[in-house]
């Protein structure tokens, strides 16, 4: 579908170009997390500020910065975005699904994989069971044909590594 790959590139030139919620927070209260991908050097860096007053806990703001190719920096923008408000929970399924749509697309390209399935298998092993159906992801959808480039997912999933990292030193 040429007209939907150039709508999903015109989405993360956009991103790229115009990052969502880039800058900085004060550290403490917020937390500060650095991500780097030593394959191709980028970096992300998330400052997260979480509401623990609220029940659940949410992301009451978030800030991205770091440099890098146009993938990493637009999925950053992007998860930004997506998380802003949501409670730790959305956030885990939002990841999940995210995440799942990176790799299960990756093994089920047409061509690849063939015959590695046994009948009654879908080759996803458990990670079918985690991922929410339910989870809309929005302009990340964009990002869905970063999986034919197997060496770029870890550009797009580094945000999100780093922001479940940030999450970790937040509430512990």
């Amino acid at each position: 579908m040429p007209g939907l790959e150039d709508l999903y590139r015109e989405i993360i030139l956009d991103h790229y170009r115009s990052p969502r919620n880039k800058g900085e927070l004060e550290s403490p209260p917020a937390t500060r997390t650095e991500g780097f991908n030593p394959l191709c050097g980028d970096e992300i860096v998330v400052y997260l500020e979480l509401d623990d007053s609220s029940e659940p806990p949410t992301v009451e703001d978030i800030k991205i910065g770091g440099q890098g190719c146009s993938i990493s920096q637009s999925s950053a923008s992007m998860m930004s975005a997506a998380v802003k408000g949501k409670t730790l929970a959305e956030v885990k399924d939002l990841t999940k699904a995210f995440k799942g749509m990176m790799s299960i697309h990756e093994q089920s390209l047409p061509g690849e994989g063939a015959g590695k399935e046994e009948e009654g298998d879908s080759g996803l092993g458990d990670l079918e069971a985690e991922i929410p159906e339910d989870v809309k992801l929005g302009d990340l959808e964009a990002l869905r044909g970063v999986v034919k480039f197997p060496v770029r997912i870890k550009c797009a999933t580094l945000s999100w590594n780093t922001l479940a990292q940030g999450i970790e030193d937040a509430t512990s």
